[in-house]
């Protein structure tokens, strides 16, 4: 506890009740025409708690990017104690649904997720519904199954299916998470990001400083989880975010020990660490991959560190850290592998960088998000 209160000081400096898991009720908002998907665009969320909103951003061939319009969620942002560049401390709050052309954005404010149709860089809102639970902060898809992952009370995740365009609540798929409700400070104690493996049958929450483990519920053919979560303890490693790797495996980003980790997810739910690599740098946080390379987010240092991947992520190699505008948070990279996007926290930048065929980076420009301070979630098309 010592290490993630020092872990806690650190973010800071560098960067200037009983668990109640009773569901939220919901409510609808007008539809939209038919999604296509996106394409050349870049979405980003702002989590401004007057009215959350996310920015659609064109791209140019070049990765340059261009606002092309704003969309209200009718949903609140939400700020968590503590947090100075990442107000939800979480990965995947903005989440795409390839499937069936749609995006979800959670409204931690409200205890709700907005549903949109996506049509290039164009949104269409189709649905606001209640979260099962307290400030949700990631969302995860695989096929027709969505979970949402809640932040409060304890924790909680929330099962739906997807028809005709929206989701529909599983009132049976709600479980809590059983984490200390009053453990402080809450950026640092709530769980990061719920996520499936890659072949589907197991979800995943990272539970941060509160426990330092991974939670591995097994899913029926449904899409039903289990009653309980399987729990691996990482002592003092803070897992945060991850991707996955191959149908069972998992890129792991820990904030306690500033490092990525492979990590491969058992049949019975326990999790193997496969391998481990350090970034040097301060609140390694956030993750993202492209082809057989890694670029984590460091809150603490505004940097982006490479790896190269091989040997199916058994070795991790290090490429190098590219600075990026103050408060490095969540990250995604263009549908064609080229360009990444990293949003900064502390003054609500997104800055552009092209990937070159080596893994560095170079900078390309920035972005102003409107109302984008402590923001995060983004897409990449």
């Amino acid at each position: 506890m010592q290490k993630i209160t020092r872990l806690a000081v650190a973010v800071a400096t560098a960067l200037a009740t009983a668990a109640v898991c009773a569901p939220v009720a919901s409510a609808a908002h007008g539809g939209a025409g038919r999604p296509h998907g996106g394409n050349h665009a870049v979405f980003v969320q702002n989590d401004n708690p007057a009215g959350n909103q996310v920015i659609a951003y064109r791209r140019a061939d070049d990765g340059h990017l261009t606002q092309a319009a704003t969309y209200d969620t009718h949903g609140l942002g939400g700020v968590l104690d503590g947090s100075v560049a990442d107000h939800l401390a979480s990965q995947g709050s903005l989440t795409y649904d390839p499937r069936h052309a749609l995006l979800y954005a959670v409204n931690a404010g409200s205890d709700t997720v907005s549903v949109f149709a996506v049509d290039g860089d164009r949104l269409a809102l189709r649905q606001v519904v209640g979260s099962g639970g307290r400030f949700p902060v990631s969302v995860a898809v695989h096929d027709d199954v969505v979970y949402v992952l809640n932040a409060l009370d304890g924790g909680s995740v929330q099962g739906y299916t997807v028809h005709g365009g929206r989701l529909h609540e599983e009132a049976d798929w709600n479980r809590c998470l059983g984490l200390d409700p009053n453990a402080t400070p809450q950026f640092t104690n709530t769980p990061g990001q719920v996520g499936f493996t890659g072949e589907g049958s197991q979800l995943v929450v990272t539970t941060k400083a509160n426990g330092s483990s991974l939670l591995v519920f097994g899913l029926d053919r449904s899409g039903a989880p289990a009653d309980t979560p399987v729990t691996t303890q990482l002592p003092g490693a803070v897992p945060f975010a991850f991707v996955p790797n191959g149908r069972r495996g998992l890129f792991l980003a820990e904030a306690g020990t500033n490092a990525v980790a492979t990590v491969t997810v058992n049949r019975d739910g326990t999790v193997t660490q496969e391998a481990s690599a350090a970034t040097g740098q301060a609140a390694t946080c956030w993750i993202v991959a492209v082809r057989d390379l890694l670029y984590t987010s460091n809150a603490g240092s505004s940097t982006l560190t490479g790896f190269r991947t091989a040997d199916h992520g058994r070795s991790l190699t290090a490429l190098g850290n590219t600075p990026t505008d103050p408060g490095t948070v969540d990250a995604a990279v263009s549908s064609d592998g080229h360009y990444l996007y990293a949003q900064t926290g502390v003054h609500g930048i997104l800055d552009e960088f092209a990937i070159n065929d080596d893994g560095s980076l170079t900078a390309l420009g920035s972005q102003t998000v409107p109302n984008g301070v402590g923001g995060e979630g983004i897409v990449a098309f």
